[in-house]
């Protein structure tokens, strides 16, 4: 590790803690050289296996890219898409793995995507589930709707029960 003030190679920890429950590792240094002190983060590096076989790291700003062209005509802000970023590669971090098929990536985009735009999830979910016709868009519709009403049926059965 560099130190950021004079550059020196050689510095020593003084502490370790981890921090983002388990996520990264929060580490004390000081330099040998000019006995400045500063701290560092490390995290781990979540990388995707490609279907072709290659890896590479996990890139939010890919994965956006992707949600983006879904997205395109929809009431769906940056934010908001950065937001689905963040989640999603909070999602992966979580699971505790290192390493993603580029698959498992695409099934973790789903489920917040659906949340933010029925349509953008539509459309993302055909090219990633490879929908070959209308009954597919049907089938994914009708899961949709009845998840839908499962959820409005909810409130108003813990209201029922609370009185």
């Amino acid at each position: 590790m560099h130190c950021p003030y004079c550059k020196n190679e050689d510095t020593k920890v003084l502490d370790s803690r981890v921090a983002d429950d388990g996520g990264s590792i929060r580490r004390r240094r000081t330099c040998s050289e000019c006995d400045r002190r500063f701290t560092t983060i490390e995290k781990m590096q979540l990388t995707v296996l490609k279907r072709s076989g290659a890896t590479e790291p996990f890139n939010r700003d890919k994965a956006i890219a992707g949600v983006r062209k879904a997205c395109k005509g929809r009431p769906v802000t940056d934010a908001q898409l950065a937001c689905l970023g963040q989640d999603v590669e909070d999602a992966l971090r979580l699971s505790g793995q290192a390493e993603f098929d580029a698959n498992d990536v695409g099934l973790a985009i789903l489920a917040p995507l659906r949340a933010l735009d029925e349509v953008a999830y539509l459309r993302f979910a055909s090219v990633y589930r490879a929908f070959e016709s209308a009954d597919d868009f049907d089938a994914e519709i009708k899961m949709l709707r009845l998840e839908r009403a499962a959820a409005d049926d909810q409130p108003a059965a813990e209201s029922a029960h609370s009185g």
